[in-house]
């Protein structure tokens, strides 16, 4: 007979890769063959991925096929109420997640049975339900629905049948059971088909029965698994229902709301762009002031409340999306924890570089960043199920459902119509449709704060896709179709004689980071309006720019003279700043005789101990007491210790302390749903080479060329392995394991990157991972 693992086997090269593209989660890694390829698709986890990514209907046939006792187009038509074509369009998605298998009536594959307990919301046939009860309780049941005992030696199995027949029309034992019994069935009817009763197994007769649920199991309409729970049999439920399976299941997803106005895409995409622009400069605004004052990270993890206030108030927006903001950086990979304990969030050596792209390019690493975490912003301040706070940027805000909800009610704004306006209400009718086992308090949640984001983000307006938004969701880059309806960034400013300056736009990088520090923001919008202040002149004097510098920025940058006023300003602040010095020592050296300190300062060896003259007979340095300690000492001098008070330290010259090395967490990486196609390409000829293989014995691999590993150098082996990924060929390569020893492999190259080579090693009939650092060489085959 044919197994679902000999029925893969038979699948075309196509049809397993459109399995693997529909199951992506099956590759990893890649199974050693066919039939473990099948014993991981039924495993529970898999099973369950799988279903959650059926829409109603083809669930529904999905649960038709497991309770219906010949499952043909014919009966699956009447249970249905659906025409042969959406039958056959659901059976087709159905073969392609290998949930369903056979080339002629579909059966269900290993381990849907198990993942769907009550299928149609209905239990299991009486057969299965009564199996637990002993044969003196089975001969008590068929004895008070027949009337009489029945004859001979009491066989379960025999008595289960005559059970079986006699709750097939159950129609008069319901009617006898009375109209309270009947409500309590019509509360199971429709699933789930289990109920909580006390004392379930209690044992009860027609004539000692006197509630409507001992009525019930009297007369085997309700049957008891345990001490106290009972199951509605599938035959009862079935008479209850009529014979339907579903009260109502449309094979067609619900219609969106028709266009309520006229189209108005140029409109949708200027207020969407207008958008995008605002979030890029916020982020900027932001992760600008926490390189210069980061807030600290909190013990058990993430931002604290006061810390997201204040940003709120600084950026002039409300807390959620303020917290909204913070976790696209984040999620960016623009902002990380400077360590483990007691650090602070920093902006990342990757916000420099977002910094050299243009509005557009920022805008696209961060909608893609927020379309793939797998972190929900509108969790920032409420409580978890301990009652404790959830912090931005803690691990509490981690929702693994986040991102595929996002990319799905995204795809429902993407199917409406032009002009169309897809409410809540609407979205979540067709989100129940189209993944109706990831319904729950979470999503809709996750709906309302998605769509609020989006708006927020750029991606809609009025309640429409913008257009740049679909190349998102499509793969296609959206920097052109957005760019064109940016403002261009603007390094010209209007000084006026009040202290202010106006940006009629977004300003360049450089000249919007000098002008935020010798001025204040006073108003945003389409145009910012800067204050100067003597405390933000002295700021920027702080920073280490002279009034020259500030005079010269000002002048450089001004479509107008600069106004007598701010010139004034920035000459009489700069005349004061700097009279009086502060600074920290952190070590510092002493002696009686001044001479010392002169010969000291004077001497070359001196230099790396950063000293300097605070007083004839006191030196200060920047380095740590037991370094100058050192440094002297090599000098040939014989420095002590000395205590805050004056006295001497006493220490060992054998103790010796070290800092921990400081640590930077890795930014979470959120795995795609989709896999790439090569990759899919790859495993299918490792399966079936695998196949070949386990059937065969392992001398049908492919053999390596005889002689010695190929060698070339690094930079060459790089460009060689590129190229064998464009073109699709077959390389090569001599490896080094971990002890050393080079081998010969033949790989068909699928990427490169992040210093490794994936690809499908023919040799060892598996898709492997190679190190770059250990491939001696490439040639070709």
């Amino acid at each position: 007979m044919e197994t679902y693992a000999d029925w893969l086997r038979a699948r075309g090269d196509d049809e397993l890769r459109a399995l693997l593209s529909a199951r992506p989660e099956l590759l990893a890694p890649v199974p050693a063959d066919l039939t473990a390829l099948a014993a991981r698709a039924a495993t529970p986890a898999a099973v369950s991925r799988a279903l959650d990514r059926l829409d109603r209907f083809t669930l529904a046939v999905l649960e038709a096929l497991l309770v219906l006792p010949a499952p043909g187009m014919a009966a699956l038509t009447a249970g249905l109420g659906a025409t042969p074509a959406q039958l056959d369009r659901a059976l087709g998605t159905l073969r392609r997640y290998g949930l369903a298998w056979g080339d002629g009536t579909p059966v269900t594959a290993p381990g849907v049975r198990q993942g769907l307990p009550h299928p149609a919301g209905l239990g299991p046939p009486a057969a299965e339900v009564f199996a637990g009860y002993p044969a003196e309780r089975l001969t008590d049941l068929v004895t008070d629905l027949e009337g009489e005992a029945p004859r001979g030696f009491p066989d379960s199995a025999r008595l289960l049948r005559r059970l079986t027949e006699l709750l097939a029309d159950p129609a008069e034992l319901i009617e006898d059971a009375g109209p309270e019994a009947r409500a309590a069935l019509d509360q199971l009817a429709w699933g789930p088909p289990v109920g909580r009763v006390a004392d379930a197994r209690r044992p009860v007769r027609l004539g000692t029965a006197t509630t409507p649920i001992e009525r019930l199991l009297a007369r085997g309409l309700l049957a008891a698994e345990d001490d106290r729970t009972v199951t509605l049999p599938r035959e009862v439920a079935l008479h209850l229902r009529a014979g339907r399976l579903f009260r109502d299941v449309p094979a067609e997803p619900p219609p969106l709301p028709a266009a309520t106005r006229a189209p108005r895409d140029d409109l949708v995409v200027r207020a969407a762009a207008g958008e995008a622009a605002g979030v890029v400069r916020l982020i900027e605004d932001l992760l600008e002031r926490w390189g210069l004052e980061p807030p600290p990270v909190l013990r058990s993890g993430g931002l604290a409340v006061r810390d997201l206030r204040a940003a709120a108030t600084q950026l002039d927006v409300p807390e959620w999306k303020a917290a909204l903001l913070v976790e696209i950086a984040y999620a960016a990979g623009l902002l990380t924890r400077s360590g483990d304990l007691d650090g602070e969030w920093l902006p990342t050596p990757a916000y420099d570089l977002w910094l050299m792209r243009d509005t557009a390019g920022r805008w696209t690493e961060l909608a893609r960043g927020w379309l793939k975490s797998d972190r929900a912003a509108g969790l920032a301040g409420e409580r978890d199920d301990r009652d404790r706070l959830i912090n931005a940027l803690s691990e509490g805000m981690v929702r693994s459902s986040a991102p595929a909800t996002r990319r799905e009610i995204l795809e429902v704004l993407a199917g409406a119509g032009p002009g169309a306006v897809v409410d809540e209400d609407a979205l979540r009718t067709r989100l129940g449709w189209l993944r109706p086992r990831r319904g729950g308090p979470t999503r809709e949640r996750l709906l309302g704060w998605t769509l609020r984001e989006a708006a927020a983000l750029g991606l809609t307006a009025f309640g429409e896709l913008a257009p740049f938004a679909r190349d998102l969701l499509t793969g296609d880059d959206p920097e052109p179709a957005l760019e064109k309806y940016l403002p261009a960034p603007v390094d010209e400013i209007l000084i006026q004689a009040d202290l202010t300056a106006i940006a009629p736009g977004p300003l360049v990088t450089d000249l919007a980071r000098e002008l935020a520090l010798a001025a204040d923001v006073e108003s945003t919008g389409g145009a910012t309006v800067y204050r100067f202040t003597p405390e933000s002149i002295r700021r920027a004097l702080d920073a280490g720019r002279s009034a020259a510098d500030i005079t010269d920025l000002l002048t450089r940058h001004s479509a107008t003279p600069l106004p007598q006023p701010l010139d004034y300003l920035i000459g009489d602040v700069a005349r004061r700043h700097g009279h009086l010095r502060v600074g920290a020592l952190t070590s510092y050296v002493r002696t009686d005789s001044a001479a010392t300190l002169d010969e000291i300062l004077a001497d070359r060896r001196a230099a790396p101990l950063r000293l300097h003259r605070l007083a004839p007979t006191v030196l200060a340095s920047g380095l740590q007491r037991a370094e100058l300690l050192d440094g002297l000492r090599r000098m040939g001098l014989a420095p002590v210790a000395e205590a805050p008070g004056g006295g001497v330290i006493v220490t060992r010259p054998d103790a010796q302390r070290a800092d921990p090395p400081p640590t930077a967490e890795i930014v979470r990486l959120r795995p795609d749903t989709r896999a790439d196609d090569s990759m899919i390409s790859a495993a299918v000829r490792a399966l079936r080479a695998g196949d070949e293989a386990a059937r065969h014995g392992a001398e049908h691999a492919r053999q390596a060329p005889s002689g010695d590993p190929p060698r070339s150098p690094a930079m060459a082996t790089i460009e060689r392995l590129r190229a064998a990924v464009d073109r699709g060929g077959r390389v090569w390569i001599g490896y080094l394991d971990q002890q050393g020893q080079a081998s010969s492999r033949i790989v068909e190259p699928v990427r490169v990157e992040g210093g490794f080579l994936t690809g499908y090693d023919a040799t060892r009939a598996a898709v492997h991972r190679f190190a770059l650092h250990r491939i001696t060489g490439v040639s070709e085959v």
